[in-house]
């Protein structure tokens, strides 16, 4: 037996190993059979886009998945590594409330133990959730729906111009659209608040590698894989500089793919860390220390790309056409320089900052609290 019948508040997460297995289809019906709420990884943003998403957990993860997980008492975890930026620094104040059961089919990541008497299962992603999935497990749905009005109430408490943004390009695409995210700030408004329409959509990032031009590169080889259809290539003006080269390959090979320049002229994951850690100290990465960017609608149309500048984000509607048209083009979306990623978790203590507001506060407990 490896789920808990003791267990009142138990989470299902599941990472990139729960992906290459091939069990998305395997945790929908996990899902449906107990409705015990699904967490994922950055990732595995994409694996449920649906009603049944909560959100994702880990250092810059949405609010309420990160909630909801500290008040677990039961965590199951499915091919996902749990490294640093999903459990901190300190390993007992992870779920500090769970009981830890982990399935990873590399036995050296089951080694790096989290708590002392989780439960560890060495097998593939697939034969270990069709074990689950034979158990007599309970119905939670009561719990789930505690779990969904939490996701509702904290849906837009720390939106920022990015995530609002990201909302607002989610809502011109079409459904199960490919999208590939760059890394920097982009990927942490994107992994919080792009949620597809549809349930077959991807969007593909680098992870915790920290690639930074990885977008365009991701997004032509998406679209040439997929006989050169439509790919989203979300970036930010410090990632495409890095390849921006390859809008020759673009042009070239005729790849309908849709760059979306998420343009705060920073480097801003980068300011922020200058902003926070070295006291306001930057170094090339904001204009005034000497970073710079280019007029990327001149560069796309110097390679014969269609290009415009969106003031702000509300203007996506104004270029739906070519979203869905079978062209390149280059969207340069501006947006505010020194916008920060919030939430953000001060892992020393495992909190949540910025703290919510007393009443907020009061009614997350009330749902999800001891």
């Amino acid at each position: 037996m490896i789920f808990h019948m003791t267990s009142k508040k138990p989470v299902l997460i599941v990472g990139n190993g729960a992906r290459a297995a091939g069990i998305s289809a395997l945790v929908y019906e996990f899902i449906k059979k107990t409705h015990i709420p699904v967490l994922a990884t950055m990732n595995t943003v994409d694996m449920i886009q649906d009603e049944y998403k909560i959100g994702f957990i880990g250092t810059y993860g949405n609010r309420s998945a990160n909630m909801i997980l500290n008040e677990a008492d039961l965590v199951i975890s499915v091919g996902a590594r749990l490294g640093l930026r999903q459990i901190g620094h300190v390993k007992e104040l992870f779920a500090p409330k769970a009981k830890l059961i982990r399935c990873d089919v590399d036995q050296y990541e089951l080694a790096r133990q989290i708590k002392k008497d989780e439960e560890a299962y060495n097998l593939d992603a697939k034969f270990f959730m069709e074990q689950l999935m034979a158990e007599e497990i309970p119905d939670y749905t009561e719990w789930w729906n505690r779990c969904k009005k939490v996701k509702l109430l904290l849906d837009d408490y720390d939106d920022t111009e990015g995530n609002k943004l990201m909302k607002k390009f989610a809502e011109v695409l079409p459904e199960n659209p490919t999208i590939t995210v760059d890394i920097g700030q982009t990927v942490c408004w994107a992994a919080q608040s792009l949620w597809l329409k549809g349930t077959k959509g991807r969007i593909i990032i680098g992870g915790s590698y920290g690639a930074m031009g990885i977008g365009l590169p991701y997004a032509i080889g998406s679209s040439i894989s997929n006989d050169k259809g439509i790919t989203y290539c979300v970036t930010g003006d410090g990632g495409l500089q890095m390849n921006i080269q390859e809008l020759e390959t673009v042009k070239r090979e005729k790849l309908p793919i849709k760059i979306i320049v998420v343009n705060n002229q920073e480097l801003g994951k980068i300011s922020e860390i200058q902003h926070g850690s070295y006291d306001n100290r930057y170094f090339i990465t904001t204009e005034e220390s000497g970073y710079s960017v280019p007029d990327f609608v001149k560069v796309a149309n110097a390679y014969g790309i269609k290009a415009a500048q969106l003031d702000n984000y509300e203007e996506f509607d104004r270029y739906k056409e070519w979203l869905y048209d079978k062209e390149p083009c280059l969207l340069n979306v501006m947006l505010t320089p020194g916008t920060l990623l919030i939430p953000k978790i001060k892992w020393e203590t495992c909190t949540i900052k910025p703290d919510l507001d007393k009443n907020t506060l009061e009614k997350v407990n009330e749902l999800i609290g001891a």
